[in-house]
């Protein structure tokens, strides 16, 4: 049979694990982003979640400009990092494609001194793996490609100015990234509150 075929009959939405109960139909359609076009993914980013069709066009109605691109979240990306040391975790690759449009908005964006605002962490590191130095400048270049970049502490971000994200679980990935943009001691302190509030 046809894989996708096998994978729509047979398969089950891939939930995080804090959302603590077997997958249902209706999971389908709720844990999905409005924005998804390409199967490929193993998880919805779910920072995008939060996302509606009425949200983007009150946006761009705002004057912000949606720039899409793609990366095809693997299962590495939830992989716990259990090296003691975090450089030596290794990710796994995941492709990503970044259009001719998206490249043109994002460094018109830039060069006209405005935010680049990512909105989830796999928009972060498609944003910096595609990254290139020209003069001295940091731009968006269009293309596709597969990337296993970690980004941790320390690491000097390129293009990304403002990360929109969602808690994430202990030694992830995720959680390095956001610790890597707004300071590991800030991170853990708004943990904390989160815990101290129940959120």
């Amino acid at each position: 049979a046809d894989l996708d075929e096998v994978l729509q009959r047979r398969g089950h939405v891939p939930l995080p694990p804090y959302i603590r109960r077997e997958d249902v139909p209706e999971d389908r359609e709720q844990y999905q982003t409005v924005y998804a076009r390409i199967p490929g993914a193993v998880a919805a980013p779910t920072a995008g979640l939060h996302f509606t069709p009425g949200l983007l066009s009150r946006l761009s109605e705002s004057g912000v400009a949606v720039a899409p691109l793609l990366l095809h979240v693997g299962p590495g990306t939830f992989k716990p990092v259990v090296e003691d040391d975090p450089t030596r975790h290794e990710m796994d690759a995941e492709f990503y494609e970044v259009g001719q449009k998206t490249a043109d908005r994002v460094n018109r964006c830039r060069a006209e001194s405005g935010r680049v605002v990512a909105v989830g962490t796999t928009s972060v590191r498609t944003l910096e793996s595609a990254a290139a130095c020209e003069d001295e400048r940091w731009e968006l270049g269009a293309g596709s490609g597969w990337t296993r970049l970690f980004i941790h502490p320390p690491y000097t971000f390129r293009l990304t100015d403002v990360l929109i994200t969602n808690f994430h679980l202990p030694r992830s990935t995720l959680l390095m990234l956001v610790s890597a943009f707004a300071g590991r001691e800030f991170v853990l302190d708004a943990y904390a509150e989160a815990v101290r509030e129940r959120y």
